[in-house]
């Protein structure tokens, strides 16, 4: 897999693209929106940190200025619902810096600003990103996203709980109490006991 990337920069495309050419091969990298634009001129050097994504009908790079801004990506579609194109969506409004901020604060209004998120995603996200921005940090390596996410069941039980209508402090707490697994029904049966008790 391709993480990394340093050649020419060949062409801006207008679907958010770059081309970066590299050994005489032409890389086209997708990228947020506000990396297009700063960039240097066409034909100079460029140093993407890159994430492969593969697909059953493709294979897509999405290219970063920084290693911290690649990392943040892999935790948002690491998330329940969250696929490359959203992930690019809010890394174009919200730098790492940004994103960790709303994550701390738990700031729905500051996700709702990118296009396409609207509350109950927003509310969502920002459960799910809390343990990869644990203890005021950028999400670890590759290798360790998916763990600091949780598994698909602790997932799934933030996504019930949200919907339930819990605020984002009783689902802390529900999650945090919880095993590290076991079925979806009995997690949701133990997270809705502690919040039963907590009241």
């Amino acid at each position: 897999m391709i993480g990394w990337l340093r050649g020419t920069l060949l062409e801006r495309l207008a679907t958010g693209e770059v081309l970066v050419g590299v050994g005489g091969v032409g890389y086209r990298v997708s990228v947020p929106a506000n990396l297009v634009s700063s960039l240097s001129s066409v034909g100079t050097a460029v140093e993407l940190h890159v994430h492969t994504h593969v697909r059953e009908d493709a294979i897509v790079l999405y290219g970063f200025s920084s290693l911290a801004e690649r990392r943040v990506f892999e935790a948002l579609i690491g998330a329940h619902g969250v696929g490359p194109s959203l992930a690019l969506a809010v890394l174009s409004v919200l730098g790492p810096e940004e994103l960790l901020r709303a994550v701390q604060a738990a700031d729905v209004d500051a996700l709702c600003s990118v296009p396409g998120v609207g509350r109950k995603t927003a509310q969502r996200l920002l459960l799910e990103l809390a343990p990869s921005f644990a203890d005021g940090q950028m999400p670890g390596a590759v290798g360790t996203v998916p763990e600091a996410g949780g598994s698909s069941g602790h997932s799934d039980i933030r996504a019930a709980l949200v919907e339930l209508g819990y605020g984002p402090d009783e689902v802390r707490g529900a999650m945090a109490s919880l095993p590290s697994e076991g079925s979806v029904e009995e997690l949701l049966k133990g997270a809705l006991r502690e919040l039963a008790s907590s009241r």
